[in-house]
């Protein structure tokens, strides 16, 4: 399964190329949605006559308690200002994004939808709405209320950035290219939006381009989740081997248990030829994830180039259980078989092999995807 310099995207092996968003993870999609409310003010001039004293106090302590990200303090604060001044665009806006921290995301979507009946010109309500519905699974209100945020602010880094996101979890990544390439017209200096824009190159076949911004993300911050990863991957995609182990090996060093970069520094070493290096790596990945296939196919095939059927049965047996329909492992397991002499059972695996084979739809002129 070498990459293909022409045809190959971010993540084009099973199960990998549509979680552009996932990968970026819990802890770091949080840390990311909490840097973008750094970009858009949470209290504003009153408009018209001054709140009433004691909103005042409570805007000042939720937006105190926002700043320190004591979000159900802020939350507490917010509502009882809201209370005293229902119809005061500097009090919903915080409130909005008090309920968006807090993970109060229903009440934060109706507060949302109310605020931006109230206040159709308001872009700050549709962009807090459109992250309450990212957040909540809701991709296509999201869009429709980042655009509309969008059109009403078209120089907030944080909009194009957060629209971006939207859109790459949709997997519409030459669309989310566009809005990445905006947002870094506003603050070129964003480490993540070169991460994210790199992300949506690879996918849309400019691995070249995708590699210039991973390296300007590393430059801004070495320490950018998954950047050394990602910048393995795209090199690997262009058949550059040598750099891409030495990206994955700095990754695998700062992120020892994470499954995917395990998984991939593996597959690289196997297509370098490596066995030796290759086998541990992806023992290692499939401890860390039982559930990726992917990983099992690629142990046991790494197992069986080494001589070791025993271990290669075991990992193909486990792979072809978890993916029932995918052909390779079953082409693999007859190999093995064959090998530790159980030619009865290898050849019913290859019969299965040739049944999934023919069933698949061809992928690039072969049925799984996969050189086998």
């Amino acid at each position: 399964m070498s990459p293909c310099a022409s045809f190959v995207r971010f993540g084009s092996r099973p199960d990998r190329g549509r979680r552009s968003w996932e990968q970026v993870g819990p802890e770091n999609q949080m840390r990311i949605l909490l840097v973008l409310a750094l970009f858009l003010p949470v209290g504003h001039p009153t408009w018209g006559q001054s709140l009433p004293v004691e909103a005042q106090s409570a805007l000042r302590r939720g937006e105190a308690a926002l700043g320190r990200r004591d979000f159900p303090a802020a939350v507490e604060a917010l509502e009882q200002a809201y209370k005293l001044a229902p119809d005061r665009p500097e009090v919903v806006r915080p409130l909005l994004l008090a309920y968006l921290q807090a993970g109060q995301l229903g009440t934060a979507v109706r507060l949302g939808r109310d605020a931006t009946a109230h206040w159709p010109q308001d872009s700050e309500v549709h962009h807090w709405l459109g992250l309450a519905y990212f957040k909540s699974g809701h991709n296509a209100e999201a869009q429709e209320e980042l655009q509309r945020a969008e059109s009403l602010d078209r120089a907030n880094f944080a909009t194009h950035f957060d629209l971006a996101l939207v859109l790459l979890t949709m997997q519409d990544y030459l669309a989310a290219s566009h809005q990445l390439e905006r947002a870094l017209e506003f603050q070129p200096s964003d480490a993540l939006a070169h991460l994210l824009l790199g992300r949506a190159y690879q996918n849309t076949n400019r691995s070249e381009d995708a590699i210039h911004q991973f390296r300007a993300s590393l430059r801004i911050d070495p320490n950018v989740p998954l950047g050394h990863y990602h910048l393995g991957f795209a090199y690997e995609s262009l058949g550059q081997n040598r750099d891409a182990l030495a990206e994955y090996q700095i990754e695998v060093t700062r992120s020892p248990g994470n499954a995917l970069v395990r998984y991939q520094f593996g597959h690289c070493l196997l297509e370098a030829g490596d066995l030796k290096s290759a086998v541990p790596q992806l023992e290692r990945a499939t401890e860390l994830d039982s559930q990726n296939s992917d990983a099992f196919y690629e142990l046991g095939k790494a197992a069986l180039l080494a001589g070791d059927a025993n271990k290669a049965i075991a990992a193909l047996q486990r792979s072809a259980k978890l993916k029932p329909n995918d052909p390779s492992p079953h082409y693999q397991l007859a190999r093995a078989l064959k090998q530790s002499g159980n030619k009865e059972e290898a050849e019913v695996e290859r019969q299965r092999f040739l049944e999934l084979k023919k069933s698949q739809p061809v992928i690039g002129g072969m049925a799984s995807g996969r050189t086998q």
